[in-house]
């Protein structure tokens, strides 16, 4: 049974012009999907014609493929990108307040109060993220974060902008989505992610939480079909002229975390606009662990390797700043 799937080209020596896709089996074996161009093209052939993703693509399941002869694609993209909607949730895992709490904490005090809005928000989910079956708990923090083209696969350069005070990773899960032409949400699978953020600005006034999120973001190679596990272990590092400069592990997994995937899920796509039928959504689940809460500010030539134990492949990628791009408004 195919238990992941990942997207790439340009193979060499193998015969294969343009894109496919390939999967990984029970034995860790990795084969081509024959007949198959991208995840989202066999994702509508599986919803049209009733199978499971995993069903067809074992079906599908060639020629034994190496990895290391192919570019890796990001795991999932759209044919138009505005059809692609990042998106994720803040404060879900046990110990994420910490860091937060410590960025708002001098605006806290300055201001004589007990509690920072983070730290209330991370108690709200403590005691009500993981509701009992039919109920509906509560509410987590929820940011926009971009369209495909922010999408950057492993390997590529995660950007910060010129106007951007900082780029910190996010060692994060995310769900992959399509919705279906009745506006109904399918799970395709999890990705690992860095959700590559502002947290200078961030920290600043916890009120531009939104422009710190309007960055890229990072998708590990893998796909990972069926349930995602409740404990999963990995490691954060970042390595400066090819020394650690930071290394620390992460958790995730339900049991880690403050709120269900199901509560996530179903905040995200309770609203209408988020059901729209032909739709992929990328939403990130959120981290703990911040190379930022322990001091480090980030340099262009930085590397950024993202691990854990449910995904064979890591998530690796370099770090460039641009240069600036005058915006100019004009009348009409």
């Amino acid at each position: 049974m195919i238990r992941a799937l990942v997207q790439f080209k340009d193979a060499s020596g193998l015969g294969i012009t343009g894109r496919g896709v390939a999967g990984r089996g029970e034995d860790n074996v990795w084969r081509r999907i024959d007949a198959t161009p991208s995840v989202l093209a066999l994702a509508l052939e599986a919803l049209s014609s009733g199978q499971t993703l995993s069903d067809l693509a074992d079906a599908r399941a060639g020629a034994v493929i190496d990895l290391a002869s192919v570019k890796l694609l990001s795991p999932i993209d759209h044919p138009d990108p505005a059809h692609l909607l990042l998106s994720g949730t803040g404060l879900t895992h046990l110990g994420s307040a910490e860091g937060r709490d410590k960025m708002h904490q001098q605006a806290a005090d300055s201001a004589q109060v007990t509690a920072t809005d983070s730290m209330r928000m991370f108690m709200m989910g403590v005691r009500g993220g993981k509701p009992s079956e039919g109920q509906i708990g509560v509410q987590p923090e929820w940011f926009y974060k971009g369209q495909g083209e922010s999408i950057i696969a492993t390997g590529e350069p995660l950007t910060v902008p010129a106007f951007a005070e900082d780029g910190g990773e996010e060692p994060e899960i995310a769900g992959v989505y399509l919705i279906d032409p009745q506006g109904q949400p399918l799970r395709l699978g999890y990705v690992l992610a860095n959700e590559f953020s502002d947290h200078v600005i961030e920290r600043e006034n916890y009120l531009w939480l939104a422009h710190s999120k309007l960055r890229q973001a990072a998708l590990g190679p893998e796909l990972l079909l069926g349930a995602l596990p409740d404990h999963i272990s990995g490691v954060s590092r970042i390595r400066r002229d090819g020394e650690i400069l930071f290394e620390q592990p992460f958790l995730s997994g339900e049991a880690n975390m403050s709120h269900s995937l199901a509560n996530l899920e179903y905040h995200h796509f309770k609203y209408a606009g988020f059901r729209r039928p032909g739709d992929v959504h990328v939403h990130f689940f959120g981290t703990a662990t911040l190379s930022f809460s322990a001091g480090v500010r980030t340099q262009a030539g930085d590397v950024f390797e993202i691990e854990a134990d449910a995904f064979t492949l890591p998530l690796v990628n370099p770090l460039q700043c641009a240069e600036s791009e005058p915006v100019k408004i004009r009348p009409l």
